[in-house]
């Protein structure tokens, strides 16, 4: 008998090919694509059961423009998680700049460029406020960014008390086109500048602080800065987010954002984020953000009861958590 050979002894990291490695380090970006895809399914299911059709171009306009303004404040949320942080004045952010935005932009139409660039600044120094308070004055991000909310938030009602305001519908057709889902656009644009950002010193600096604060500190990195520009980016991108739902409503209203700062959070989590910080993407955030939209039309085409909605949603939200980290688990553990 001929002596078998012995079969050859692997050591942990060879366990997986090359690709599933990546896979492994990527699971979190890719569960939120497959549930993305899975949504998308059901969500044409639904519609062609209801309907006898497809989903047309009205569809996925509306669905793209109403999911703009969750994808901005998802990402800006994004930016403060991987600094192990939180931000819960999102929503307050929102209001506020939605406000403003409602009453500037229909009063000076010949200076919609430029009072765009006030809302925005106004959203950065919301973001500002919030990193100098966590950065330099070490508070609690959640501390801190549950106390602005308030502020903003009532600084929001100052603004408008009431419903109301007018957005042109020239701004309207720019960012919340109606004709075609043109913001698409806007999507590729951002996931575009989120993979340029990660490459940028402050995109370094950001994982490094939330995989190791100290190691990064020690590494020459300006954490305390790093934090407040994170915040403060984040704060841009909630007053975008305010811009795109008052082009979207062609109107303002001072509480339209107050379901953004729990549904941001929704996004990061379902787009694979860790809210222990160092480890996801911005694109997981943008996946996230279409996915909690597709669970609302799914649940509006199925005719469930709007009393409820909230409870059917919730419950999909946790299992599909519930799922994501379970099956994360088993192929890092396979790694």
């Amino acid at each position: 008998m001929s002596a078998s050979l012995p079969e050859p002894v692997l050591r942990r990291g060879d366990r997986l090919p090359a690709s599933a490695h990546m896979l492994a380090q990527n699971i979190g970006l890719a569960l939120a694509v497959g549930m993305l895809v899975a949504c998308i399914i059901a969500y044409c299911a639904v519609f062609f059961a209801q309907q006898h059709s497809l989903p047309g171009g009205f569809e996925i306009t509306s669905t793209v423009n109403n999911t703009m303004p969750l994808v901005l404040a998802g990402i800006a949320q994004t930016l403060v998680v991987l600094t192990r942080g939180i931000d819960l004045s999102v929503g307050g952010v929102i209001d506020l700049t939605n406000a403003t935005a409602a009453i500037t932009l229909g009063a000076s139409p010949g200076s919609m460029v430029l009072w765009s660039v006030v809302v925005l600044l106004i959203g950065g120094a919301c973001g500002l406020m919030n990193g100098l308070l966590v950065g330099i004055g070490r508070l609690q991000p959640i501390l801190v960014t549950l106390a602005t909310l308030s502020i903003y938030q009532g600084l929001a009602i100052r603004v408008l008390p009431q419903p109301g305001g007018q957005v042109p519908p020239g701004y309207t057709a720019v960012l919340a086109n109606t004709s075609a889902p043109w913001a698409l656009i806007y999507v590729v644009a951002l996931a575009v500048g989120w993979s340029a950002f990660r490459r940028t010193r402050l995109g370094v600096a950001v994982f490094a602080i939330g995989n190791d604060p100290q190691a990064a500190q020690a590494n020459g990195i300006a954490a305390r800065r790093a934090v407040i520009l994170a915040y403060t980016l984040g704060g841009v991108l909630s007053g975008a987010g305010g811009l795109f739902l008052a082009a979207g409503a062609t109107a303002g209203d001072a509480t339209t954002g107050n379901g953004f700062t729990l549904t941001s959070i929704v996004a990061v989590v379902l787009g694979g984020i860790s809210l222990f910080g160092g480890r996801g993407s911005a694109i997981g955030a943008i996946m996230g953000a279409f996915v909690i939209n597709m669970i609302v039309n799914i649940l509006f085409f199925s005719h469930i009861d709007p009393l409820y909605q909230a409870f059917y949603e919730g419950l999909f939200l946790v299992v599909a958590v519930l799922g994501a980290n379970g099956i994360g688990r088993l192929v890092r553990a396979r790694r």
